[in-house]
């Protein structure tokens, strides 16, 4: 079963000074926090703030190819976590045929996580390491909406 989720923001963890991504289910109350790397974050960031750079960047080539194509993406489904690594598969749609790959964030489609996942990454010991689930739901329902997205390199 998935799970939609929407991406409520982009913060610092207080404890590792790591970025997360955090995502919301959009039906409920259950979060599951991403630890991505620094450039990754750096991405996410100027897309979310809409920030245009000089020059393309990899994702904003692989959008360009996907509109080139005619082809659109149906929805990203978060498939696995292993080792604290999280697993996608983006669904492409073109010419009425879906197909999947192996991608990452960039167009604006829906967003899921296997509900196998959110279970298991509750259970990761390397994500518990980190941070608490009670002390990183706590701090994620006190944060003001404009602290969110708010990420500093």
């Amino acid at each position: 079963m998935e799970i939609e989720m929407k991406i409520r923001g982009l913060m610092m963890d207080p404890i590792t000074n790591m970025p997360i991504v955090i995502l919301k289910e959009a039906c409920g109350s259950g979060i599951l926090p991403i630890w991505v790397g620094v450039y990754e974050a750096n991405a996410i960031a100027l897309e979310i703030e809409k920030v245009v750079t000089p020059r393309p960047m990899t994702h904003d080539l692989l959008k360009n190819m996907l509109v080139g194509m005619d082809a659109s993406v149906r929805k990203v489904v978060v498939t696995n976590i292993k080792e604290d690594t999280f697993y996608a598969v983006i669904w492409l749609e073109r010419s009425g045929t879906l197909v999947s790959i192996a991608l990452a964030l960039r167009i604006d489609c829906p967003i899921f996580v296997e509900d196998e996942v959110m279970k298991s990454s509750k259970s990761q010991a390397g994500a518990q390491d980190r941070i608490k689930d009670e002390e990183l739901r706590r701090l994620l329902e006190n944060l003001p909406d404009e602290d969110l997205g708010r990420y500093k390199m």
